[in-house]
Order: structure tokens, then sequence, then C-alpha cells
């Protein structure tokens, strides 16, 4: 299982994915598109992509000249029919490559929220051994529409469209590979949206309710089915 990574800042890498990888000793390869040199491999070479998160909009090309050989490398990933796992600002490249809108939320949601299983993610084989109720990391403030016979699995109140899979593409807005020190490096270099909220905790909170580990057993189950 050769798998690669796209990673948008340099204060959001892998995380728990990569500690995953590193343990049933998958190969890692990476394009940092914070690096003034990127490198795009060639879709033959990777059996899996992971799209990480970062702090830009699907909407802002102008902004950021590799957006748009971004969106068409994963393109090419989901028509070669690879895996493509997309987090948070990855899950948003995701649904708009699927043809999805992508628009700013209603609501920011930073911080640990629990997000629930649709009935059709409780029929999912991919997320059966996740907790129905599940608490994990959040730091978005945009979300998307459902790509067309894309199947949505998980909800929140601040944020409808939580998960969604479709064929073999899997689009997570929250942060499932979060760990203790991801987390830091998270505040540490976003504190000053941690503007208290209906859905947004303070950095405090943030730390107090770190359950980062208790989800590292699910997060490496998900994994291991997504990839069978």
């Amino acid at each position: 299982m050769n798998i690669h990574i796209i990673q948008h800042v340099s204060f959001e890498p892998a995380g728990m994915i990569a500690d995953w990888a590193a343990m049933r000793e998958y190969p890692v390869t990476y394009t940092y598109l914070f690096e003034k040199e990127i490198h795009w491999p060639s879709v033959n070479d990777i059996d899996m992509l992971v799209i990480l998160g970062g702090p830009m909009g699907v909407y802002e090309e102008d902004k950021f000249e590799w957006m748009r050989d971004e969106k068409s490398f994963v393109k090419d990933m989901v028509l070669a029919g690879k895996i493509v796992l997309g987090i948070c600002f990855g899950s948003q490249i995701l649904a708009e490559v699927l043809g999805a809108k992508v628009y700013p939320s209603k609501e920011k949601e930073i911080g640990f929220f629990p997000v629930t299983k649709t009935r059709q993610g409780k029929q999912d084989e991919v997320f059966s051994n996740s907790p129905e109720s599940w608490n994990v990391f959040h730091w978005h403030g945009d979300t998307f529409d459902l790509p067309e016979d894309a199947v949505h699995l998980f909800e929140s109140p601040a944020c409808k469209h939580q998960v969604f899979r479709k064929a073999n593409c899997t689009g997570i807005q929250f942060h499932p590979e979060v760990d203790s020190a991801l987390l830091r490096s998270m505040i540490d270099n976003e504190r000053h949206e941690l503007v208290k909220a209906a859905y947004v905790q303070t950095e405090e909170e943030i730390l107090k309710n770190d359950v980062t580990e208790d989800n590292r057993s699910a997060l490496y189950n998900f994994l291991t089915r997504l990839t069978q």
C-alpha cells in the first residue's frame, strides 16, 4: 500500500495517520505545498491519497497558486479509482472535485464536539467499529454540499455534513488524525481563531477536553477497513 500525503501547512502534519502507516510498514511519500518546489508524483505510483487540512478555502485559487494543480491531481486520483481520503480542508477539496459546492458555514466549529452516525452511517462497514456518537476534534469554518450519489455518514449540530463516502473517496470534515502534539501545534499557529462562540471552545477548554488518544483505535480501525 503506497500512500501519498498532501500537506498544506508546516504545522498540520499527518499525526496519527502517519503513525498507522508506520505501524503497518506502508511506504509514505509527501507533497508539501508550503515549500518553494512542489513535487507531484505519478498517479500510477500511489494506492492511497491523503489530503490534509489547512486554514485556506477552496475558493482561494487566486491566493494560492498551487491549488488548481492540487485539484487536478486529486481529480486524476479519483478517476483512476484510487483510495482518496480528505481531512477538513482536504475533504472540501475532495467535495469540490466531486462536483459539490463548498462555502462558509453558518457556525465555526473549533474544539472537541461529538459527531453522530446517520442511519446510513450505522450501516457502513468501513465505520462499523467507530462510535455512534464520536467525540472528535474540529477546526473548520467552511462546509460543503454532499456530492451526487455520496453517502452521508456523520453529522453534528453545527455542521450537518461531517463525513461522506462515494466509491473509493471519503471526506471527513473533522480531524481524526490529531494527537496531543498536533493539537498544540494547531493552537499555537491558529490561536487568533479561538474567539469564544457557541461551537468554538477556548484554548483552555480544548486542552482540558483532549481525548485524542482515546480516538486512536477508532482511527486505526477505520483506516484498516478503508484499505482492505
